[in-house]
């Protein structure tokens, strides 16, 4: 498999043509200073060296490029972790906010179920049935079953109040009445003991009239 194959990043492929012409213009030279193949004339050698030094200078050309290729390749690669390390934090941050959420989401649904299902007070107030309580109050036909609700109660609350201020009334008669009859039990006994004083007081007279004659 060749190395184009494994590499899929589009800015290295660069780097990769630049190292393999720097490895081909190795081999150029090489090839060219190859003692086997040397000629053992003056003027070749010297056609040769020039030759050599063209092909040496065109080679470190290729070298630099390739190290500033390297280092900028470097540059990215960091670029790229600082990236994803960066990343990698935001995706955590957002999974542990998801998990919050979920557990906060879990929570609110065991409290709504526990709302839902807890026997409110409310439930078992002796109120009257609604088609009874809407021909009284018409307005609310058209609210809905929580305002009902709320409205149904206000009217027994109400209606309770009402009730207990007559029952206040009723009580203060009721004490008043008390009262009075107490008040006539003591009149009475008063006037009893008058009567058993005004009988005392008539005995002598009765005994004078008693008397024979």
């Amino acid at each position: 498999m060749a190395i184009s194959d494994i590499v899929a990043d589009e800015s290295l492929l660069p780097v990769l043509q630049t190292s393999a012409e720097t490895l081909a213009q190795c081999q150029a030279l090489l090839t060219l200073l190859n003692p086997d193949t040397l000629p053992n004339d003056g003027a070749k050698l010297r056609e040769l060296s020039l030759a050599a030094s063209k092909q040496q200078k065109l080679l470190f050309a290729l070298l630099a490029q390739l190290r500033g290729q390297n280092r900028d390749a470097i540059f990215r690669v960091r670029d790229t972790k600082q990236s994803t390390a960066e990343a990698r934090q935001e995706i955590d941050r957002l999974h542990l906010q998801l998990q919050n959420l979920y557990y906060e989401q879990k929570h609110l649904t065991g409290e709504i179920a526990a709302c839902e299902a807890y026997d409110h007070k409310y439930l078992s107030l002796p109120l009257i049935p609604v088609e009874e309580f809407l021909e009284l109050h018409p307005e609310h036909r058209e609210s809905s079953e929580h305002d009902l609700m709320i409205a149904r109660i206000e009217h027994e609350h109400a209606e309770r109040e009402k009730l207990e201020q007559a029952r206040q009334e009723l009580l203060k008669r009721k004490q008043g009445l008390i009262a009075e009859n107490k008040k006539r039990k003591n009149d009475l006994a008063n006037l009893d003991q008058d009567l058993e004083k005004f009988i005392d007081a008539a005995k002598p007279i009765q005994k004078i009239f008693e008397k024979e004659y």
